[in-house]
């Protein structure tokens, strides 16, 4: 007997409908505070997102990189979230990246189905749509392709896509510039700790172990953007997370008991701090809330590139150094495994109790 899958969210967009259908319709108590995100986006006043420089973040001078890296911990620390400028990977290459993700996006859905991947046989890489996982059966208003791109030898380039046909060698070439990124601002992260350079880069894995997953995810024009959501509220169960976007507005964070839009950066990378690294810093590095917006004007594409421990190697726990008499661990020792099972099965108790 065949399933009959949900259908893709950009066919349901592109078949004309006006609204749209229930499982996508957000819970009343979410719906008070989704707004336009364009209007959203323009608004000056009240907290905006940090933007760093990480132009010095190496620099000869002590002085000026220490000033670099505080400004780095003092985002770290109040936000969990930040607009990486000067982060050493060109325009050029983030430019290529994401015309090759969209010429993928721009296949047929049909072509792209070739790639599809199979959750229920856990198979979670390729092209795909979100499956209701949490007990109230939500959907979210977004495509997606999903891949490990980093380390190499873990790659299975067989499911990559194949149009455009330099999609390979541009998307290998960026994860390798952002494992070096990843390093630069992990060393900078344990140094405003306390540790020593490459203490969590060690506890996340080192280069051997530490996985990046990109997702692709592609959120189709919406007849009803006040009704739905691209993503749902979640924290980034990674260690650090690296999102580019096609400059169209969506990201929210929830920041001091509001939800802030963040503004399109030009040639930055947003980056995440995720549980990983907040559960290692006992909570002294945030990893924030936050959620996507859709719209009815424009499509909006963003590459999130995940940087996560192996699942059943590590014992994540607060590093020692992080726990003090006044400072009790924040944080029961978990694997990483553990820890996202944990999430999933809290989600779904919340779902069970709405």
């Amino acid at each position: 007997m065949v399933t009959s899958m949900a259908p893709r969210v950009e066919s349901l967009a592109s078949s004309g409908i006006q609204s749209i259908p229930k499982e996508y319709i957000r819970p009343q108590e979410e719906l008070t505070s989704i707004g336009n995100v364009f209007e959203e986006e323009k608004k000056e006043e009240g907290p905006q997102v940090p933007t760093i420089d990480l132009k010095e973040i190496d620099s000869e001078d002590r002085e000026v990189r220490e000033r670099c890296r505080q400004e780095l911990k003092k985002a770290a620390t109040e936000w969990g979230v930040m607009h990486l400028v000067n982060h050493g990977i060109s325009d050029e290459l983030m430019e290529r990246v994401k015309k090759a993700g969209q010429k993928f996006f721009e296949l047929s859905v049909e072509e792209k189905e070739k790639y599809a991947n199979d959750q229920a046989l856990g198979k979670i890489q390729g092209y795909g749509s979100k499956l209701a996982n949490n007990a109230s059966g939500q959907l979210e208003w977004e495509d997606y392709f999903f891949h490990l791109v980093y380390p190499e030898d873990k790659r299975d380039l067989s499911i990559w896509p194949q149009t455009p046909s330099d999609y390979t060698e541009v998307t290998s070439e960026y994860a390798r510039q952002l494992r070096v990124l990843a390093s630069k601002i992990l060393s900078a992260l344990s140094l405003c700790l306390g540790l020593e350079e490459g203490r969590l880069e060690k506890e996340v894995g080192g280069l051997e172990e530490l996985l990046l997953q990109m997702k692709i995810n592609y959120y189709p024009k919406c007849p009803q953007p006040e009704l739905a959501l691209g993503v749902e509220a979640h924290t980034d169960v990674s260690a650090l997370t690296f999102i580019l976007h096609n400059m169209v507005p969506g990201l929210q964070l929830f920041y001091e008991g509001k939800w802030i839009t963040a503004k399109c950066v030009p040639n930055s990378i947003i980056m995440h701090i995720g549980d990983t690294v907040e559960i290692l810093s006992n909570g002294k590095y945030k990893s924030i809330l936050h959620r996507g917006l859709v719209n009815k004007e424009k499509v909006r594409i963003s590459w999130a590139v995940f940087c996560e421990p192996p699942k059943e190697k590590i014992i994540l726990k607060p590093l020692p150094e992080t726990v003090s008499e006044t400072e009790p661990p924040l944080f029961p020792p978990r694997t990483f495994a553990q820890h996202i099972h944990h999430k999933l099965f809290r989600k779904t108790q919340d779902g069970l109790s709405n």
